[in-house]
């Protein structure tokens, strides 16, 4: 692997390194995968939409393939390899650390995924003005 590929700012198994992120993952997974999905889509969805839909896949226990397809998206977007690996895989297998990664991912990278979807971050856009007002 050349020292160019892009890497995972955060480890697999590091869900420890953000215990709030970590506690709400591991009682109440479908909030994580909304936040995360809702950043990934760039708005085009909601959290509460995408949490809704998680939590109804996991009463039939098909949660994990959601997982997986969006964790897809998410490396498709950074160009990060399936690590440890592929994306089925990790979801199957061990679906709170690969929320929780995906969840630090997005952080490192200027997103706040609690806060959903406020575009691109570092934006150096002029402020958007009230309707009433002009420039």
């Amino acid at each position: 692997m050349s020292s160019s590929t892009p890497k995972w700012s955060a480890e697999f198994c590091s869900c420890g390194e953000d215990p709030k992120t970590c506690l709400i993952t591991c009682c109440l997974p479908c909030i994580t995968f909304g936040q995360i999905a809702e950043v990934v889509d760039e708005g085009r969805s909601s959290c509460v939409g995408q949490g809704c839909a998680y939590g109804l896949l996991m009463l039939v226990t098909c949660h994990w393939l959601y997982s997986c397809l969006y964790r897809g998206k998410l490396r498709a977007k950074f160009g990060l390899p399936s690590e440890p690996c592929c994306d089925c895989c990790v979801s199957f297998c061990c679906e709170p650390c690969a929320l929780c990664q995906q969840h630090a991912e997005l952080k490192a990278r200027g997103f706040d995924p609690s806060k959903g979807w406020v575009g691109p971050p570092n934006i150096n856009a002029p402020p958007r003005m009230p309707p009433s007002m002009t420039r």
